[in-house]
């Protein structure tokens, strides 16, 4: 016979109390305690499962191929890190709408066009919905498989008999273990159904990929250990209401961190960008103050984006600053040099910082071109069109090192940008017609576009 006890667990991290808490001593979040039955057996040692393996000298290990079967995808591929690997675990999160079921609908469609076998896990549609996606995607084939299934005892059942070489989840919030007395969704179930798909994986070398939901700040809904568990974490930064999608690879272990895929939506489904730096700048403005172009690394990827500032007179007693697509600390950081190294009395404007595109990056290497902007859109003057910048800013007012800066600088000339404001570094290669312009602080960074005093 089984017993059961009541434990109060935090919806946010994962931290159980034996009582209701107001608020969560660990993350220190508000009214997230749920009550949750978990089951207690009296005969705890049948619980236990003792593997057979002994350790062994790591140069006995025999090590496996780097292995990868591309999706033919080649965004997606990018942010995998080359391919899909056996027996890796991804986790793919977004916004409702964003197109995470339909990325892996176009996936499995280009894997079965392969030979592979592919088993689709549905936990949120029928199998008439999921058949509906497949036929607007116009992905057909009998090596695609569709189960409706919640239980994970019934999922590993099927895994068992249809030998698939692929295995999709949608979702893991919606998977029920049944050991676990807790509602699906809760943090106990959502704990034990990613570590039964782990052991799955694992354990038959089999590459599962798990769709799951985000909260309203954006970060996947469920216990942080969700994504120390999994091989490869995937977030659609962008919401679903725009024409173009950004994928971003937060943790990879099978590639480059912060990697980023931008694709397309269309009637036939996501389809890649090649040149993104030509998607962000395409709808750019001509003759405007407050706007430069940033070049960027994601990744291992290079891109340009318009970085746009607009400096107006408050009537408040305090002052706005909003940020969009950016950190905003680093921002109110180079505000504040702007301020007390090159004379800038911002003290009595609202200030508005924006990455146009809804492109979101936390790269220090922003900072120059904010400040550029900030001092354009103070004094209304026009930065040339043909003015890429890129440099991180430091407290005391010097533009320091930044890395990839060969790249950043080819990609702003093949999209032939003709002025380059960058750290006083080494390049290796300077492209032709490209006018290289070193800086050493941010005051001369102003003075070379006609924005300050470099006495200051």
């Amino acid at each position: 016979m089984s017993k059961a006890r009541v434990v109060w667990s935090c919806q946010e991290c994962g931290s159980t109390a034996p009582q209701w808490l107001g608020r969560c001593p660990d993350c220190q979040k508000f009214n997230t305690f749920v009550e949750e039955k978990v089951r207690r057996d009296e005969d705890t040692t049948s619980r236990w499962i003792f593997s057979s393996n002994e350790p062994q000298s790591l140069e006995e290990v025999e090590a496996l191929v780097d292995e990868r079967w591309p999706t033919n995808i080649v965004e997606f591929d990018r942010v995998l890190g080359g391919g899909i690997v056996r027996g890796s675990l991804v986790l793919i999160g977004g916004e409702p709408g964003v197109g995470k079921s339909t990325l892996l609908m176009q996936a499995a469609g280009s894997l079965v066009a392969q030979g592979r076998k592919v088993l689709i896990v549905t936990g949120e549609e029928s199998v008439q919905q999921v058949k509906l996606r497949a036929d607007r995607l116009k992905v057909k084939s009998k090596n695609l498989l569709v189960l409706a299934e919640i239980a994970t005892d019934k999922i590993q059942l099927a895994v068992e008999k249809t030998k698939p070489d692929i295995l999709i989840v949608d979702s893991i919030q919606t998977l029920y273990h049944p050991e676990v007395a807790s509602a699906p969704g809760s943090v106990s179930q959502v704990r034990e159904c990613a570590g039964h798909l782990m052991r799955l994986g694992k354990g038959s070398n089999l590459p599962i990929f798990i769709v799951g939901h985000v909260t309203k700040d954006g970060a996947i809904a469920g216990p942080r250990l969700l994504e120390h568990m999994v091989d490869t974490v995937l977030y659609f930064d962008t919401e679903g209401q725009g024409s173009y999608r950004i994928v971003r690879a937060v943790k990879n272990r099978f590639g480059a961190c912060n990697e980023i895929a931008v694709f397309t939506m269309k009637t036939e489904g996501l389809v890649g960008v090649e040149n993104p730096s030509s998607l962000f700048l395409s709808e750019r403005s001509e003759g405007v103050s407050g706007s430069i172009v940033a070049a960027t690394i994601e990744g291992t990827r290079p891109f340009l984006a318009e970085v746009q500032a607009l400096v107006t007179p408050s009537y408040l007693a305090m002052p706005r600053r909003l940020t969009s697509g950016i950190e905003h600390n680093r921002a109110m950081i180079t505000l504040a040099v702007l301020e007390r190294r090159a004379g800038l009395r911002l003290n009595k404007a609202d200030v508005y910082i924006n990455v146009a595109g809804g492109v979101k990056t936390k790269e220090p290497a922003l900072d120059l071109p904010i400040a550029l902007a900030l001092a354009s859109a103070a004094k209304d003057k026009v930065i040339d069109s043909d003015v890429c910048a890129f440099g991180e800013i430091g407290l005391a007012g010097e533009v320091r090192f930044v890395s990839n800066i060969d790249h950043r600088v080819e990609e702003a000339a093949k999209l032939g940008f003709k002025k380059i404001i960058l750290p006083d570094q080494k390049i290796s290669r300077s492209p032709k017609d490209v006018c290289i312009v070193p800086v050493k602080t941010a005051q001369s960074a102003l003075a070379e576009i006609g924005l300050g005093d470099p006495a200051l």
